[in-house]
């Protein structure tokens, strides 16, 4: 009777080798080890002592904008429409190009090269922000370079969509330009429905490709549904939130006031090299000024959030209270009346409490 290869038979008699087990074990978790070619593997196994030795090697992240945004993470800004999410992309991208850090936040990585993918402004549209009425252009440095679409160009046979043809230009100027930061202006253009998860999940999973495999640094800008200024910014206010929230590994929004317009407040909403440091408790605030050439947010300070958004009209209480009142006589805790008024459970007690 023959064998199963490499388990000899133990004490004359056909069984398992406990020796060779072991064996076997070491050889699959030796990181170099020479195994068979099995085609493309999901997954890479190594010991978690491995892993640990091999990330010891690598630089520790270093901020970009302060605590927003680190070396190394895709990211996600977002914010509703007109509320200056371009303007302070740009200026991001600038202050990293000079090495010169926005106000308090921290810019950590040194002067990087950065690839702008502008989707929004035509040229000119672009000048009008950074000029004085066309005149006196800003300096901006030869390390931020801008790109924008050419209407002119067509997709080639070879490629299956716009999209793929897309993706494929926009991998090689990364290549040709030697780009490690890239802003990209705004992730609706990659993909026409990111509100679907279907047709978010490849976008994330080419931008985490890309930025793998040439160790980029990426901030994709995302539009917000029309939400409720009475309510905190929470992740579930971007647009196909939970897949785009999913596979990135930081992301902020910009909100705005509701008690002066002229006002932006930037908040935290996901990190994982920090911890929260801008939440609802500590929102930045801006004003977004053009002192000469350069459209800009000028930091004001900090505040909280329940302070800038839109307080409840008298009629509009009196429903939430009722609303409330419904809910609890469905015998709902005070936390699962907040989940699903979108308030917080202080609040959704507050709101029982006045209607008693």
């Amino acid at each position: 009777m023959s064998h199963p290869q490499n388990v000899p038979p133990a004490g004359g008699q056909q069984g398992i080798n406990p020796d060779v087990i072991r064996q076997e074990i070491a050889r699959l978790l030796q990181p170099d080890a020479d195994q068979p070619d099995q085609g493309n593997q999901l997954f890479r196994l190594r010991s978690a002592a491995d892993w640990m030795e091999r990330a010891s090697k690598r630089p520790i992240p270093k901020m970009l904008f302060g605590e927003f945004w680190f070396q190394g993470e895709l990211c996600i800004l977002f914010a509703d429409s007109n509320l200056g999410k371009s303007i302070l992309a740009v200026q991001v991208g600038d202050s990293i190009s000079r090495n010169e850090q926005i106000g308090p936040f921290r810019l950590e990585a040194g002067r990087q090269r950065i690839l702008y993918f502008d989707f929004e402004l035509a040229d000119k549209q672009f000048e009008a922000r950074y000029s004085s009425n066309y005149n006196y252009h800003y300096s901006f440095t030869n390390h931020f370079l801008r790109a924008e679409l050419d209407p002119m160009a067509d997709v080639p046979k070879t490629f299956a969509n716009f999209e793929d043809f897309l993706n494929h230009q926009l991998e090689n100027l990364v290549v040709s330009t030697g780009a490690t930061v890239l802003i990209i202006d705004n992730l609706t253009y990659l993909r026409s429905e990111t509100e679907r998860a279907k047709d978010a999940l490849p976008l994330m999973k080419h931008l985490k490709s890309l930025k793998s495999k040439h160790n980029l640094s990426i901030l994709a800008l995302a539009h917000t549904p029309k939400r409720d200024a009475a309510h905190p910014i929470t992740r579930n206010d971007l647009q196909g939130s939970k897949m785009l929230m999913n596979f990135c590994d930081s992301a902020f929004a910009i909100g705005e006031s509701a008690k002066d317009k002229s006002i932006r407040y930037v908040k935290q909403v996901k990190q994982r090299n920090t911890e929260e440091v801008y939440g609802s408790g500590n929102i930045c605030l801006f004003t977004i000024s053009k002192p000469y050439n350069f459209l800009q947010y000028e930091f004001m300070g900090y505040g909280r959030e329940w302070e800038h958004l839109r307080q409840p009209e008298k009629e509009d209480r009196e429903a939430l209270r009722t609303q409330a009142a419904e809910l609890k006589l469905q015998g709902k805790s005070f936390r699962e009346i907040a989940a699903e008024m979108g308030i917080t459970h202080t609040k959704a007690e507050r709101l029982l409490k006045e209607g008693q």
